[in-house]
């Protein structure tokens, strides 16, 4: 309810009529069959729009739904290779990366090393350079080859229409000095919010 004796109304076309005694503005409501909306509560006077509560709610509900399927959820698809990976089965994870390219999502790209292998990091850069160069023409190097652990990671991303209009950019995956690895966040979509009216109040049938 409007507890306040003034408030400034605007009408259901949207044109201002001033600072008005709330129990007018509740019977100019009434009397074109529509609510009296406190939209600006904390202003002063508080301001109310007379509308169709109803059919303004379905319409900020619609737009919010539609707003919804109009996001992308871009997922990290991790592929794990080995530094002595056969040709047979890189060309099989091959695939999945640039499946998952470009479906939109990003690929994690692991090099697992196991044992002694360790000491020999070079194979699994050899690996990632072969994963890029494959994959030059739909993604580019979010992040550069990393070492986590016993394993090299390199991510990348797909490239975005406008990148790909421009021309293709030439991958380059260089290593980084090793260090602990800092977790990196994954953008996700906003969704967009849409506020609804703080009150709605209907006049009293007498």
């Amino acid at each position: 309810m409007i507890r306040v004796r003034e408030v400034s109304v605007i009408d259901d076309e949207g044109e201002a009529l001033g600072t008005l005694p709330t129990e007018e503005a509740l019977s100019l409501a009434q009397d074109r069959d529509m609510d009296l909306v406190e939209v600006a509560p904390t202003a002063n006077p508080p301001v109310c729009r007379i509308m169709d509560y109803g059919k303004h709610k379905y319409k900020a509900s619609k737009k919010a739904h539609e707003a919804k399927k109009k996001q992308k959820i871009i997922h990290l698809k991790e592929v794990k290779f080995r530094p002595n990976t056969d040709q047979h089965d890189f060309d099989f994870k091959l695939r999945n990366v640039q499946r998952f390219l470009e479906n939109g999502d990003k690929a994690k790209v692991v090099i697992f090393f196991k044992g002694r292998e360790i000491v020999h990091r070079e194979f699994g850069m050899r690996v990632l350079q072969r994963v890029a160069a494959a994959t030059e023409e739909e993604a580019v190097i979010e992040q550069q080859a990393k070492q986590e652990g016993r394993t090299l990671v390199m991510i990348l991303a797909p490239k975005s229409a406008k990148t790909k209009k421009g021309g293709s950019v030439k991958a380059q995956v260089v290593a980084e000095p090793k260090k602990e690895p800092a977790a990196e966040p994954v953008s996700a979509p906003v969704a967009e919010v849409v506020a609804e009216p703080a009150e709605v109040s209907k006049p009293e049938q007498e």
